[in-house]
């Protein structure tokens, strides 16, 4: 077997590009994730000038965005950052479904890895113990670059 997925060959970011699609609804929490998400993009080597940020007004937004990014050709990976908490109407769960399902077909239909760090969750509290799932993503992203590179046998 190779070594394609080994772990520690896919966790250097230095030389990626990365992109961060980030929601402004439920901003609270967004600018947390995306801080963490920054942060470990920054631990893993990616530099700043080839991290892109780019905020949408919700989480419906959010692949749209990804779309134009990825087909921009920029870009090694991207990154789905947002918050979408249940409230007492149906809208949750249109939200949570439609968002999730338009980040994998970007990802699908494009190529470029996409780590979906939306979160969707029952309230404030559960929001807050997950918030580190903005990391988590970043950490995702520069993996599947990696991993899009060794099989494609692609320098990065």
């Amino acid at each position: 077997m190779g070594t394609a997925g080994s772990t520690a060959a896919s966790l250097g970011g230095a030389g990626l590009r990365v992109a961060v699609v980030v929601s402004r609804f439920n901003e609270k929490f967004c600018e947390r994730l995306l801080a963490g998400a920054q942060a470990e993009l920054a631990g893993l080597g990616v530099a700043a000038s080839d991290i892109e940020v780019v905020h949408v007004p919700g989480a419906l937004e959010i692949p749209m965005a990804l779309q134009w990014l990825a087909q921009s050709a920029r870009f090694d990976a991207l990154v789905a950052l947002g918050v979408v908490i249940r409230g007492e109407t149906y809208h949750f769960e249109i939200v949570s479904n439609e968002s999730s399902r338009g980040v994998m077909e970007v990802q699908l239909e494009t190529g470029i890895p996409v780590a979906n760090g939306i979160l969707t969750t029952e309230n404030d509290a559960q929001t807050e113990a997950r918030i580190g799932k903005g990391g988590e993503a970043a950490r995702v992203a520069v993996e599947m670059a990696r991993l899009r590179a060794s099989i494609y046998g692609q320098p990065k």
